[in-house]
């Protein structure tokens, strides 16, 4: 698990904010509304909560072409992986057009079903949740290479052909306006079209560390932090939904934003412009 421990969001405006000026307004295409969901790692409750909140704030502020986007990392971590998925394959919130990223945590259990032999590395960090969820009884992570074939075989076998092939399907990245969308990030000084699939599944400090105009704000999670983490070249919406109890939504409609999170409080609104 990765945490890195920021300024709170208001700080980080005022910096944001300060040093705008030397950048140009960010837009999507106009009549569309982007509502962009960070990692959510098992937690269905939170993802039912979420497409709730959504829903109430796509009707209060009336018609447009809502998106929703999903980051990736569905599963692993919490118990509920394939509630989520279940959710993400659905249609709600209702009438939605709807983009589903690849997440690192997809890619292993994929990985997993090819080489079960190299299954630690999955299992120990968070596959066994995404067993049990499917029912399979999940080894440990030093188990023999029979064990994790057994369990792989197990695997296969649970998941139905329809996960099977949203899990094949998820994209790596989505471009809409001045906005690029992947789970991880990208790989600076490589222009976005050109940009290699592990690197949009698990960059972290080439990507975060950078300060480069990358053509596009991109949009991200797969790195936890305790607030939304606003750059001029990046937001980062990971706020570790599965321990946290917080699941945040970004949401991009014209020149603006704002946030969605679960767990809002009268000191936490449901919607926080950013």
């Amino acid at each position: 698990m990765y945490i890195h421990y920021m300024p709170s969001l208001m700080q980080q405006m005022k910096r944001w904010f300060a040093g705008k000026s030397g950048h140009s307004i960010v837009t999507v295409p106009a009549g569309r509304r982007i509502y962009a969901i960070g990692d959510i790692h098992g937690r269905d409750d939170l993802l039912r909560e979420m497409h709730r909140r959504i829903a109430e704030d796509a009707g209060a502020r009336g018609w447009a072409n809502n998106i929703l986007i999903y980051l990736g990392d569905y599963i692993d971590r919490a118990p509920g992986s394939r509630e989520v998925l279940a959710l993400a394959m659905g249609d709600q919130p209702h009438g939605f057009a709807k983009v589903c990223l690849r997440g690192n945590h997809e890619a292993a259990l994929l990985d997993f079903l090819r080489h079960p032999e190299n299954g630690g590395a999955w299992i120990a960090m968070g596959g066994n949740a995404a067993l049990q969820s499917f029912g399979v009884s999940p080894p440990s992570e030093f188990a023999a290479p029979e064990t994790m074939a057994r369990a792989a075989a197990q695997l296969a076998k649970a998941l139905t052909p329809a996960e099977h092939q949203f899990l094949h399907d998820l994209k790596y990245g989505h471009r809409e306006g001045g906005y690029f969308f992947a789970h991880a990030g990208i790989r600076p000084g490589v222009d976005l079209e050109a940009q290699e699939e592990d690197d949009l599944i698990w960059i972290r400090a080439p990507f975060l560390e950078s300060a480069a105009d990358h053509g596009a704000v991109v949009v991200h999670g797969h790195s936890v932090r305790r607030e939304v983490e606003v750059r001029p070249n990046r937001i980062g919406i990971d706020t570790g939904a599965y321990y946290t109890n917080r699941l945040t939504c970004l949401v991009l409609e014209v020149n603006k934003r704002w946030l969605l999170q679960t767990g809002a409080t009268a000191a936490n609104p449901i919607a926080v412009e950013i």
